[in-house]
């Protein structure tokens, strides 16, 4: 793994939209387009008295923190005179030539947009390298886009268009990393009428179109309702960070009417279900499709209580840039027991399968809730539950009898995709990586006959409850790098006692912590947790 200092490339803000003109006055008045504002919100001490926690701003944490600077002088912006600091933060001013006080007020399409974006980057490292030819093939950056923002970042990356293809490789080579916050992959839509229609132009809105979409993130056409989420094997995924908002209820553009068009299980703005990206990406010699890493964090789309104002979104995003080692979790369902008298049914339903008599249709879903904390943090770094409307929902066919329904395999939860850094340790005197994950699995409603079953339901019950306390360990002499160790809360309060079995592999190793709940209803599974340095 290099040294962290050579870690810390270069980073470009990449602000989300501007509506109306006032909105794009306001943001090129400010020279960082909003992201060094913070918040400050109130917590209970364990005395009892109300403090105040103050989150400073993702760009003054980085400043202060990772030994970033900005790049104003003297009144100016990279002036041609001054060097570029070592760890610069740029800010990407798409929005100036849109604004009457500083440009043409004309706005521009996001390709042109795009085409700026990847034109700062090439600027930049021309302004850092100079003509060494080695300097400039290892220049790389990082992006950190709110919003759409995150748009102009993927049609830079996707579309062959936004630039002649030797410079578009160059820029392109050059990103590293790439960090969204509540950005639409999949467009915005709305409860009443779907996704933004394409005649919404003024202001450019048609960019949450999904036709439109197409067109400058470099996709094939397609039917409306196919997922523009992808980033069609232009860019690696799993170096794509996407970190989703999960609080509708304080997003308050518009006096509450934004987010009662988009509805539930959103930031406000944007749907869950569309803030992620997967994509196409070939694997030794072989292409599969491969889902980016992403956090979910309760926080709104912006504002002081937004997602990009927020100590649990800088905590992620810190992690994904300087981190250590990266940790997936997947819950690997084995078997689910149901309630006694349905269970005799859905016996009875295999018995008469066998004979080709008719059955009686027993359908079940399941909720699985996960939160996921490091040890000594007051905040969660990973957060998705029912109350929210963002827990991981399966059906007991997607998971027990996928070949019924047309699956190639079951649809085991993929419950989260973390970052750990030894530097953020609270105490550096501990050699492994502390964290917990708090596991859920509520007990379903049952459907018989077509019919809700209440025999002996009773709502907010749970096939499993738990937390489960880790610590992984970085150990040289085992294969794979790493070791951990697990405990449940219920046993070892806070502790991580016991060994887990590893399964190494290439580059990364696989741990297997038991989930079973024995009773009726039930359920017998492993929390598979892989570990991979991270870089």
């Amino acid at each position: 793994m290099p040294a962290e200092k050579d870690r810390r490339h270069p980073i470009i803000f990449v602000r989300g939209y501007a509506g109306g003109q006032s909105e794009v006055e306001e943001t090129t008045a400010d020279p960082y387009n909003g992201f060094n504002i913070g918040s400050t919100k109130v917590r209970q001490a364990w005395t009892g008295d109300i403090n105040r926690h103050f989150f400073e701003s993702p760009l003054v944490r980085l400043m202060k923190e990772y030994g970033y600077s900005d790049v104003y002088s003297d009144g100016r912006e990279l002036p041609p005179d001054k060097p570029v600091p070592e760890r610069p933060i740029v800010i990407y001013r798409y929005y100036d030539i849109t604004s009457k006080d500083l440009g043409t007020g004309v706005r521009e399409e996001i390709e042109q947009q795009a085409r700026g974006l990847a034109e700062l980057i090439l600027n930049l490292r021309d302004r850092i390298c100079g003509e060494g030819a080695a300097a400039r093939s290892a220049f790389r950056v990082y992006l950190i886009a709110h919003s759409m923002g995150g748009l102009v970042c993927r049609a830079m990356l996707q579309s062959d268009d936004v630039l002649d293809a030797a410079r578009l490789k160059e820029a392109r080579a050059a990103v590293d990393k790439v960090v969204t916050y509540g950005t639409p992959h999949n467009g915005i839509d709305l409860r009443l009428i779907g996704n933004v229609p394409g005649f919404f132009t003024r202001n450019n809105a048609d960019n949450f179109n999904r036709k439109r979409m197409r067109e400058y993130l470099g996709l094939p056409p397609g039917p409306d309702d196919e997922s523009v989420a992808t980033l069609n094997g232009k860019f690696d995924p799993d170096r794509f960070f996407t970190v989703v908002g999960t609080n509708q209820r304080d997003y308050e553009v518009g006096g509450g009417a934004v987010r009662a068009a988009v509805g539930p299980m959103s930031d406000g703005l944007v749907r869950i279900a569309n803030a992620t990206v997967s994509g196409p990406w070939t694997v030794n010699g072989k292409q599969e499709l491969r889902h980016s890493p992403r956090a979910f964090v309760h926080r709104a789309h912006s504002g002081h209580y937004g997602i990009v104002n927020s100590e649990e979104g800088f905590q992620n995003v810190a992690r994904f840039l300087f981190g250590d080692a990266r940790v997936d979790g997947l819950l690997e369902v084995h078997s689910i027991s149901l309630p006694p008298k349905i269970e005799r049914i859905y016996l009875e339903n295999k018995e008469k399968e066998k004979r080709g008599e008719k059955i009686r249709p027993i359908r079940a879903s399941y909720h699985f809730e996960v939160i996921v904390r490091v040890r000594g943090a007051l905040w969660d770094l990973h957060r998705r539950t029912v109350a929210e409307g963002s827990a991981v929902f399966r059906s007991f066919d997607e998971l027990l009898r996928h070949d019924q329904i047309g699956l190639a395999g079951p649809r085991h939860p993929h419950l989260f995709s973390t970052f750990l850094s030894r530097k953020a340790r609270v105490n550096t005197n501990r050699q492994g990586l502390g964290f917990t994950v708090d596991l859920a699995i509520l007990v379903p409603q049952y459907e018989v006959d077509n019919k809700l079953w209440f025999d002996d339901h009773y709502e907010g019950g749970y096939l499993f409850r738990d937390k489960i306390n880790l610590e992984a360990i970085p150990d040289d002499s085992v294969k794979g790098g790493w070791r951990l160790k697990f405990g449940y809360d219920s046993r070892t309060p806070n502790r991580a006692t016991t060994e887990a079995d590893a399964t190494p592999g290439d580059g990364l190793v696989a741990f297997r912590v038991p989930v079973k709940q024995t009773s009726k209803p039930g359920i017998d599974a492993h929390l598979v947790l892989t570990a991979r340095g991270w870089a």
